[in-house]
C-alpha cells in the first residue's frame, strides 16, 4: 500500500516537474547567443586545422614506419586537401544541430552564466589561447600518441592474422 501512495506521489509531481524543466530550459536564441560568445564558427575551423596538422604527422608516421614511400607532392597534397576540408565545412549546420544537444545537457542558468564567464576578460583571453593551447598540446602528445598507435595497429595485425587451421579428412 504505502508503495501505491508513492507511486501516486512521484506521478502527481511529474507534470509539475516537466513544467520547470521546460521553463528553465534555454531557448534556440539563448543556445545561439553562447555559440556566438563562444566564437563557435571560428573556433571549429581553428580546431580543425589543429587537427590537420596533427592527422599529417601521424599519417606520416605511419607510412615511414611501414616504409612506405611518400609521393614528393605529399605535403602540399595533403594540406590543400584539408584546406578545401576546411573551408567547405558546413559549419552554420554544425552549430545548428549542436542547439538540441545544449538544450538537452544546459539550463538557461547554466548557459547565462557560461555566456558571462565567456564574456569576461579571462572568458576572452581563454577564448582567444585555446587554438595555441591546443595546437602546442597535441605537438607535445603527437610522440606517445604515434608510439601508442603504432603498437596498437602491431597487436591489431596479430589480432587479425590468419589462424592456421587444422582440416580432419573423413578418414580419420
Amino acid at each position: 500500500m504505502k508503495y501505491l501512495w508513492l507511486a501516486i506521489l512521484c506521478l502527481s509531481l511529474t507534470p509539475f516537474t516537466a513544467a520547470q524543466a521546460a521553463d528553465d530550459m534555454p531557448s534556440r536564441d539563448d543556445v545561439m547567443a553562447y555559440l556566438q560568445i563562444m566564437r563557435t564558427h571560428d573556433m571549429i575551423q581553428k580546431m580543425a586545422q589543429v587537427q590537420a596538422q596533427s592527422t599529417e604527422q601521424l599519417l606520416k608516421s605511419a607510412f615511414l614506419k611501414n616504409n612506405t614511400k611518400l609521393p614528393a607532392d605529399f605535403d602540399s597534397r595533403f594540406r590543400k586537401s584539408m584546406e578545401d576540408l576546411i573551408k567547405n565545412m558546413p559549419i552554420d549546420d554544425m552549430t545548428q544541430a549542436m542547439i538540441p544537444v545544449y538544450q538537452k545537457h544546459f539550463t538557461k542558468g547554466d548557459l547565462e552564466a557560461m555566456t558571462a564567464f565567456y564574456s569576461s576578460p579571462v572568458g576572452q583571453k581563454v577564448l582567444q589561447e585555446l587554438p595555441a593551447v591546443m595546437q602546442e598540446g597535441n605537438q607535445s602528445m603527437m610522440p606517445i600518441l604515434s608510439k601508442y598507435i603504432g603498437e596498437w595497429m602491431v597487436r591489431m595485425q596479430q589480432e587479425f592474422k590468419p589462424k592456421k587451421t587444422v582440416v580432419l579428412s573423413d578418414q580419420d
